[in-house]
């Protein structure tokens, strides 16, 4: 008896397991999400570079805050955003940078297409804003969330606050991103459990990543130097890049259910 026919799959939680496992296997996810990560970092970082140097003075410094950079390689930051203060960052190292940076975009959109069964899409001159609003506004986002984060260091109950925005920020992205990437072929309403199932993840695995993760970076700066933070950064990255995609097809999977919360999410 194959795993489709047995008696636990005709009940709801072994048909979203298993939907879920096959659909897993089908696009690959593993392969999927390192590409993910390695667009994440050659992309999203050298826009937050050029933020830095559009922000004066103090933009080195939040750059590296909001990517919790240690010290021994905040130096090597401080260095490209000194270097593209110049003519760099003219017109044409903007283009370059903003139109490298949307090979992010085109990774998330294939990975998408793979999760909904949809067509191949095809990479035309008129998908090009879309592919600039989603990479730029995901590293908008990275900084506005560590912004916010910092403000509610003076409200009371400051973590709770911080937990709120973090967790409406990775909602925020699971909906928009795959929504604006598809132009609107999957409904918002549609990508809104994967989105909820993303933010849960993260939110149970951030406080869990904030211990780890500067410990790590500084171990790898200490012993490998500045290619040992990037490698901390891939692997952290590809957690957060597999748990996206992950949840998106659990996501996907409760809501083209035949059961009842299926069509009560495509009822909208």
């Amino acid at each position: 008896m194959s795993l489709t026919e047995n008696g636990a799959t005709r009940r709801w939680p072994g048909r979203i397991v298993a939907g879920s496992a096959a659909a897993c296997v089908r696009i690959d996810v593993f392969d999927r999400a390192m590409t993910v990560a390695a667009q994440l970092f050659s992309s999203v970082l050298p826009i937050l570079i050029l933020f830095a140097t559009w922000t004066g003075a103090s933009g080195p410094d939040a750059t590296a805050e909001a990517l919790r950079i240690p010290d021994e390689s905040k130096a090597v930051l401080d260095d490209a955003v000194e270097g593209a203060s110049g003519t760099a960052y003219g017109v044409a190292g903007v283009l370059i940078v903003l139109v490298s940076a949307t090979s992010l975009s085109r990774a998330v959109t294939r990975a998408f297409t793979a999760i909904w069964a949809l067509p191949r899409p095809r990479n035309r001159l008129g998908s090009a804003w879309r592919w600039l609003a989603a990479v730029v506004g995901l590293a908008l986002a990275i900084v506005v969330v560590r912004q916010l984060a910092a403000l509610a260091d003076g409200l009371p109950q400051p973590r709770a606050w911080q937990s709120a925005t973090a967790f409406a920020a990775d909602v925020a992205v699971g909906v928009g991103l795959p929504w604006v990437l598809l132009a609107g072929a999957v409904r918002a309403r549609l990508l809104l459990p994967g989105a909820l199932l993303f933010a849960l993840t993260m939110l149970a695995g951030r406080p869990a990543s904030a211990l780890w993760l500067p410990r790590a970076l500084e171990t790898s700066a200490d012993r490998f130097g500045s290619i040992g933070v990037a490698f901390t950064y891939l692997a952290w990255l590809y957690a957060v890049s597999l748990a996206f995609l992950v949840t998106a097809i659990v996501g996907r999977a409760l809501a083209t259910d035949a059961g009842r919360l299926g069509r009560w999410i495509r009822a909208g």
